[in-house]
C-alpha cells in the first residue's frame, strides 16, 4: 500500500470513529434533555449503540463512494461532495415521515447533519490530496510534450 492510500486509510477511519462519537453524544446529549429518541412504528426507543452502529456502517459507505469515485473519477472530489450533499439531503425527509415527535424528527436531523459535516468534509480533503499527486504527474507530463 502506497504512503498516500495509506494517509487516505487513516483519514478514513479517524473520520468514521469521530462521526461515531461526535453523533453518540450529541445523541446522549438530546436524550438527557429529555428529547425521546421514539419511533412510533413499533414504539421502540432507538438506543445509543443503534445510532452509533448506523453512524459507522454509513460512514463506512461514505468510504466506499469515496474510494470508489478516487479509482474512476476524472474529480472524484467535487463528484463526491456532490453526492453526499444530495444524499444527505435525502436522509433529512425520513425523520418527518415516520410519525414522530417534532423534537424526535429534529433530533434526528440534527443526528443526520452531525454526522455529515464531520465525514464529508475530511472525505473531501482526503480524496484532494490524494487526487493531487495524481493530476500534478499528469500536468508534468503535458508540459514536456
Amino acid at each position: 500500500m502506497t504512503r498516500r492510500a495509506l494517509g487516505v486509510a487513516r483519514t478514513s477511519l479517524l473520520a468514521t470513529l469521530a462521526a461515531v462519537v461526535v453523533t453518540t453524544a450529541v445523541a446522549a446529549l438530546v436524550t438527557g434533555l429529555g428529547v425521546e429518541l421514539e419511533v412510533p412504528d413499533g414504539g421502540e426507543t432507538i438506543p445509543l449503540s443503534g445510532i452509533a452502529f448506523v453512524t459507522g456502517v454509513l460512514s463506512v459507505v461514505g468510504v466506499v463512494i469515496a474510494a470508489a469515485l478516487a479509482r474512476w473519477s476524472s474529480r472524484p472530489r467535487e463528484h463526491f461532495v456532490r453526492t453526499t450533499v444530495a444524499l444527505t439531503a435525502v436522509s433529512l425527509v425520513p425523520p418527518w415521515l415516520v410519525g414522530a415527535s417534532a423534537s424526535t424528527s429534529v433530533a434526528l436531523v440534527v443526528l443526520h447533519l452531525v454526522a455529515a459535516t464531520v465525514m464529508i468534509p475530511a472525505l473531501a480533503l482526503s480524496l484532494r490530496a490524494s487526487h493531487a499527486g495524481a493530476s500534478d504527474v499528469d500536468e508534468m507530463a503535458s508540459a514536456g510534450r
